[in-house]
């Protein structure tokens, strides 16, 4: 990797964080799942090395710099064998819209403790009725004197236990045309009227996800983040940097079973040569590497736009980033299990659980076919089915 790609400021960022991830690693995950519990340690210490904040603005506690920057720390604790699920939730969704389009006192009483990692929030948009159409959410705030009543269910919310507050996406009404609009607010998880039930998962992972049910929860008016007229701007002013950080975590994934791979292609011999030497194992492996490394491009030029204010740009290249990565993770994964052959569905080599980890990446934050409409729609401008 040149220097035209990335700066040594970053080459330094990168090394900095793989150090941290290797002190921790596969092991001391798959040891907080198995316990229940989430990567706390790990999420303390990178708060306090400055990570978890480094695209939050310094005036607020944050390392002054981008989704660039956060990428970079997402996807070298993933390729560390320990990423941190809600890196792309707190300071990359919430985080940034906060800084973004948020109140003087709403960037005090969160940006700082949500870039040193004491307060934690969490992001609601997925709906039972709505998928991936945003379009679609019943979600609804209205107005009761100052405050506002909050009502409506939302799923698949992560690491809503550990949470300080959920940034849920609603719906309020317009005055002049009657029409729904969407909405962001900082709801409390203490909130009276908020209510959360573990959703059981077979995937094995640190954080858990969550069904909401919000039953009128009253909040104050200087709970709506930014315009009320601007809901959609700030809306995708937080799913873009979302795409961006799936694909730093399906980038780190995948690069971490690859990694586990080659170690043992090199090693493994047969018929007195290592199989690595046979090309059957050698050239799937070297192809997952490049589908890998050209994801990661795209995830760079996506970060790059984004952080310089290209919104419209960032938003075509985010989703084409998550898409690759998305297809190269799953890919990488497959691959790394099939050339252990048995030892890759061992617990002693730890493979065997990204195979469904993986497919996360090809699902959420929003379908690789969805990513195919935006695709087709607006880059190559062909016409709508629906």
């Amino acid at each position: 990797m040149t220097s035209v790609i990335e700066s040594e400021e970053h080459k330094a960022l990168r090394s900095a964080v793989a150090a941290l991830g290797k002190r921790y690693g596969r092991d001391y995950l798959v040891r907080t799942v198995a316990e229940g519990r989430p990567p706390a340690e790990l999420w303390s210490e990178a708060g306090k090395l400055g990570y978890l904040g480094v695209n939050l603005p310094e005036e607020h506690g944050g390392g002054g710099g981008g989704i660039t920057e956060l990428s970079i720390v997402l996807e070298e604790l993933g390729a560390a064998g320990s990423p941190l699920l809600m890196l792309v939730v707190s300071p990359a969704i919430c985080g940034t819209v906060i800084s973004r389009f948020g109140t003087a006192e709403q960037k005090r009483a969160w940006l700082p403790g949500i870039a040193d990692g004491t307060r934690l929030m969490a992001f609601g948009i997925t709906e039972p009725d709505a998928g991936s159409n945003s379009h679609r959410i019943t979600t609804t705030a209205r107005r009761d004197g100052t405050d506002w009543l909050l009502t409506g269910r939302k799923v698949f919310i992560s690491g809503v236990d550990i949470a300080d507050a959920v940034l849920v996406v609603g719906r309020t009404e317009d005055a002049r045309t009657g029409r729904l609009k969407p909405c962001l607010f900082i709801v409390p998880t203490d909130a009276e009227g908020f209510h959360k039930h573990p959703i059981d998962m077979e995937l094995n992972a640190a954080e858990k996800q969550f069904e909401l049910v919000l039953d009128d929860v009253r909040l104050p008016a200087d709970a709506l983040v930014g315009d009320e007229d601007a809901g959609l701007l700030q809306l995708f002013a937080g799913l873009n940097p979302e795409r961006i950080m799936t694909a730093a975590f399906a980038i780190g994934m995948g690069r971490y079973a690859l990694a586990k791979a080659v170690e043992y292609a090199r090693d493994r011999t047969v018929w007195k040569a290592p199989i690595g030497a046979h090309q059957a194992i050698a050239h799937p492996l070297a192809q997952a590497h490049i589908d890998l490394e050209l994801a990661r491009l795209m995830m760079q030029k996506a970060a790059r736009l984004y952080d310089a204010g290209d919104d419209m740009g960032a938003g075509e290249a985010a989703n084409m980033a998550k898409y690759a990565a998305g297809e190269a993770c799953v890919k990488a994964v497959d691959q790394a299990v099939h050339t252990l052959g048995g030892n890759g569905l061992t617990r002693e080599f730890g493979l065997a659980s990204l195979i469904t980890a993986a497919r996360v990446a090809r699902i959420a934050p929003v379908s690789r076919e969805m990513i195919l409409n935006y695709v087709s729609h607006q880059t190559l401008g062909l016409p709508k089915s629906y």
